[in-house]
């Protein structure tokens, strides 16, 4: 696999076969990998800024890496970061610490003095924890997996 290429753009700027790809990975890690059936398309798109991480395989771009984030006030008090996922050809390389890594830091671009919030599957608050978030709720059923919120302090201006 070569270099990352990020494509950071709000739902407008987004092509329609990036928008395809972007949905397409959604749908095969919650719906088919995990086994979710819930509404994927949650009206929130069109609001959220996308970061979309790709890579070179086989000589074709291939969408590796997704997240979207709602702005303060969209979904929580706070911005969110959500639909954090990696394609399974990625998966065990660090493209989920790239991907957050990267998404943080557009995020605080985008929404500059506040916090960030995420609904994190259990078993992934480690690994959030490495980005500073904190856990701020009990473990709860979404979905089928055990989730928690997880709150990151605003970055200093």
């Amino acid at each position: 696999m070569s270099d990352w290429q990020w494509q950071w753009q709000a739902f407008e700027e987004l092509s329609g076969a990036d928008l395809y790809q972007a949905l397409a990975l959604r749908q095969n890690v919650f719906v088919l990998e995990q086994q979710c059936l819930y509404p994927d398309l949650d009206q929130l798109d069109q609001q959220a800024w996308h970061l979309l991480g790709w890579q070179q395989r086989d000589g074709r771009r291939q969408l590796a890496a997704y997240l979207r984030c709602l702005a303060p006030g969209a979904k929580y008090p706070e911005m969110s970061i959500g639909r954090v996922l990696t394609a399974a050809a990625a998966r065990g390389t660090g493209s989920g610490r790239q991907l957050m890594q990267q998404g943080i830091a557009c995020a605080v671009r985008q929404f500059p003095g506040h916090a960030i919030r995420i609904g994190a599957q259990h078993h992934l608050e480690g690994f959030y924890r490495g980005f500073g978030f904190a856990t701020i709720s009990a473990p709860y059923d979404e979905d089928g997996i055990a989730h928690i919120d997880m709150l990151r302090p605003a970055s200093p201006t």
